[in-house]
């Protein structure tokens, strides 16, 4: 029994580790610094609200996932159609189409060229996801490489950074934020790393990770992967607010006119010369390679199972490869203009389904279709509204300054659908496939 409680313990350090990884991307590195920044000497109030938004979020997440079992379990509520075309834009979008291209970038931009000016991007791009492509043919090993070694290199990279700002702050913190609104900046900062979305298909290869190292029943992967989760949270939590703060020390000498990612490359600068910047980069590489494996293996293992395996995992990891290789030399900018509506018409609707799943498993299915309609029709007409066609009346719907206007119509919808099927020609209707369901 000791035995099983070391190795569990050790699992969950494994897993933890990986869990970090996996989230903590190149995103996350610049955004907490910027805000900051802009929030000066309430830069704690405003990283709280990040941290919410970003980890709190994904973290409902990954205990929606394990409660009921899958990350299509989570999204079918919604019907299975329309789960299926959910999860596939999920995936897509924090896949080869946005985030995976954009580790290659990002390594590339905050990394490589600071340090080997004459390196071509293109070049770069195709050794980068050569190397994604040899961690990620092993699956089961994936978690393995990332927990074991790439993340504790990451984290000591991070914390020597970290540690040096505090020990010697590069300036005072300013009285007054550059913002109007710190609460909302920190919630809509945490909401651009998508890791809430990516929660669901991260599950996907820790579950299974898990699994196959033994942990086959629900109390036991829930003591498992609940731990790593914590830990991972833990982990987040002290990098971020380390982050914020070097952030917060730089707010007398920059403004919001900077960069993201050239504040945090001044930063370190600042604080530990060339061999900062060259520290920096390895801490990105790690940070987008750690996350790039992540990302590619959840994809892969995720389009191999919705082809029901007639495709291997294998092809499709090199098929990821090659694609998000040739996406990322496209252009950042570009790729984020194009997935940005996507994004804010896809997070609403499966957010709805996190919640109603960790917070309510047992609620009709129709319920949960009515709020998910609710949420997706109202992100789609904020979405038309941002980018060009007019739709007043979104302005008008509370919580629309924080983006979460989708909130009253997805309960609005969904207390509806609750009560149509309350009516007795439903519950007819019902009763059969509930006796079925009972016998099985």
């Amino acid at each position: 029994m000791n035995g099983q409680k070391k190795n569990a313990l050790g699992e969950i350090v494994v897993v933890g580790f990986a869990l970090f990884s996996m989230f903590f991307g190149a995103g996350n590195v610049i955004f907490p610094p910027f805000l900051g920044m802009e929030a000066g000497s309430r830069w704690l109030e405003g990283f709280s609200a990040y941290f919410i938004a970003d980890i709190g979020l994904a973290m409902m997440g990954m205990f929606a996932l394990l409660r009921v079992g899958s990350s299509e379990q989570v999204l079918r509520r919604a019907g299975r159609i329309p789960a299926e075309l959910l999860m596939c834009a999920i995936v897509l979008c924090i896949g080869p189409m946005v985030a995976i291209p954009r580790t290659s970038a990002s390594t590339y931009e905050m990394a490589i060229a600071p340090n080997l000016s004459g390196v071509s991007p293109v070049v770069f791009s195709v050794a980068f996801f050569a190397l994604i492509l040899v961690l990620c043919l092993k699956e089961s090993a994936v978690v393995d490489i990332v927990g074991k070694v790439l993340t504790p290199l990451l984290l000591v990279g991070l914390f020597a950074i970290i540690i040096k700002g505090i020990v010697t702050p590069l300036g005072e913190i300013a009285d007054l934020p550059q913002i109007s609104n710190v609460t909302v900046t920190g919630i809509k900062a945490g909401y651009q790393t998508m890791d809430a979305l990516a929660a669901l298909p991260f599950g996907i290869i820790i579950l299974q990770s898990v699994t196959a190292k033994g942990y086959k029943q629900g109390k036991s992967q829930l003591r498992v992967v609940g731990g790593a989760a914590l830990l991972a949270g833990v982990l987040l939590l002290a990098v971020y607010m380390g982050l914020a703060y070097l952030g917060a020390t730089v707010s007398t000498q920059y403004t919001g006119s900077i960069g993201r990612a050239a504040l945090i490359m001044a930063i370190v600068e600042a604080l530990m010369g060339k061999t900062g910047v060259v520290i920096f980069g390895v801490v990105v590489g790690l940070a987008c390679v750690t996350t790039a494996i992540a990302l590619t293996s959840s994809a892969a293992a995720y389009f191999s199972e919705l082809c029901r395996g007639k495709v291997s995992y294998k092809v499709f990891v090199a098929a990821i490869c090659v694609f998000s290789a040739v996406v990322s030399n496209l252009g950042l900018d570009r790729i984020v203009a194009v997935a940005a509506p996507v994004l804010d018409v896809v997070y609403p609707p499966a957010l709805v389904l996190i919640c109603i799943s960790l917070i309510m498993p047992k609620v009709h299915d129709f319920v949960s279709r009515g709020a998910v309609i609710g949420a997706l029709l109202t992100s789609a007409l904020c979405t038309l509204h941002t980018y060009g066609v007019s739709v007043p009346l979104v302005e008008a719907l509370p919580l629309y300054d924080l983006g979460l206007s989708w909130v009253l119509p997805a309960v609005v919808f969904g207390l509806a659908a609750q009560l149509v099927t309350m009516l007795p020609s439903v519950r007819r209707r019902e009763e059969p496939a509930r006796r079925v369901g009972e016998k099985n």
